[in-house]
């Protein structure tokens, strides 16, 4: 099959698209969304891809998901290879009518024989399943669907062998919950991408830099995410018997030397002034969920002052703790992620509410 050069796709953009591109430069965000959608009416796939990417999550443009998804599933139909990519996430995480993996890896296939290379290198990371055995090097001339046929997504709904740190709260380590490949691809999507990490207040409902927390991090919304990320949180999912649909955005957090976050809850707070307000608005972080991406360093426990746990994951290692169990948090899930006294940490951190949020 032919595949599309994104960069040669990039250089040969329409007149809409050109036109939107200078409206959003000159902060006319409104006429670049205007001329997004003329060439939107006229078939254009980079302009039914960027519109619907806009809308999906509101950049610069109204939050229309549902819209968002129809344009972007335009745009793989008439031959757009980062649609392709951008629809197997929706796929697999359920925001479209065709919310089923196959389908999602499928949409993948596509989007890589089309030349998408982000979708190439997505692939050659789960032919080797959770763990990353037998995954063929970047490079190799490969035919991306027999690729795609190596990919196991029953691999992904299996629960590792766990450890339990803790019986209550509830504490419990999977030793071999990824594999180094996938651990390297999460540090690699977040290495350009790091800001500081950011305190949510409940009580301003704003989010801040506070001293209490100087890593940085790196948040992967639907835009942002790939089937690697999707296909993690699902094995997330299947360990903690709970839908991905109650999974926040994944966040890769950095802690360089001496970084760190003091001790802190996931949980809304009950000691704070409108705790049942907050808690019907947005609801409750009832679980969180580690991944370990490296151990090359000293320090950086995770630990827990009111349980005398100090925890230093190994890579690869996902860890789930309880914050809130029927409605009630738990103040003994108290933590705080120790600072590197040598090296650099890397995590992912995964927050599940007792809700849908997606």
């Amino acid at each position: 099959m032919a595949t599309q050069d994104p960069q040669i796709a990039q250089a040969r953009l329409s007149p809409d698209v050109e036109r939107a591109e200078q409206s959003d430069a000159a902060g006319e965000h409104a006429e670049a969304v205007n001329h997004l959608a003329a060439g939107a009416r006229k078939g254009d796939v980079e302009a039914l891809t960027r519109l619907g990417k806009r809308l999906l999550v509101g950049d610069r443009a109204p939050c229309l998901p549902k819209d968002g998804a129809g344009l972007i599933g335009d745009a793989s139909a008439r031959g757009g290879a980062e649609a392709a990519a951008v629809l197997a996430v929706l796929y697999a995480v359920g925001a479209s009518e065709r919310h089923k993996l196959d389908a999602a890896l499928e949409s993948l296939i596509v989007a890589a024989e089309r030349g998408w290379p982000n979708a190439q290198a997505q692939l050659r990371v789960l032919a080797g399943g959770p763990l990353g055995d037998e995954a063929p090097a970047a490079g190799e001339t490969t035919d991306w669907r027999t690729l795609g046929r190596r990919v196991d997504l029953g691999a992904w709904r299996t629960v590792p062998a766990a450890t339990e740190l803790s019986a209550s709260p509830l504490i419990r380590s999977y030793r071999e919950f990824v594999g180094e490949p996938v651990c390297r691809w999460f540090i690699d999507k977040a290495r350009g991408r790091l800001s500081r990490a950011l305190v949510y207040e409940a009580l301003s409902k704003e989010v801040t830099a506070k001293p209490t927390r100087t890593n940085t991090a790196a948040i992967f919304n639907i835009l942002d995410t790939d089937v690697v990320f999707v296909l993690a949180q699902l094995r997330m999912a299947v360990c903690l018997e709970t839908p991905i649909r109650q999974f926040e955005a994944s966040t890769v957090l950095h802690y360089d030397e001496g970084e760190e976050i003091t001790a802190h809850y996931d949980f809304v707070d009950p000691n704070i002034p409108g705790y049942e307000q907050e808690l019907a608005q947005r609801g409750d972080r009832i679980v969180t969920f580690l991944v370990y991406l490296n151990d090359d360093y000293e320090g950086g426990e995770t630990a827990f002052p009111r349980l005398g746990i100090a925890h230093k994951g190994r890579r690869g290692e996902g860890l789930f703790f309880v914050n809130a169990f029927n409605g009630k948090a738990d103040e003994r899930t108290l933590h705080e992620g120790k600072p590197p006294v040598r090296g650099e940490k890397w995590i992912v951190s995964q927050f599940v509410r007792n809700r849908a949020v997606l």
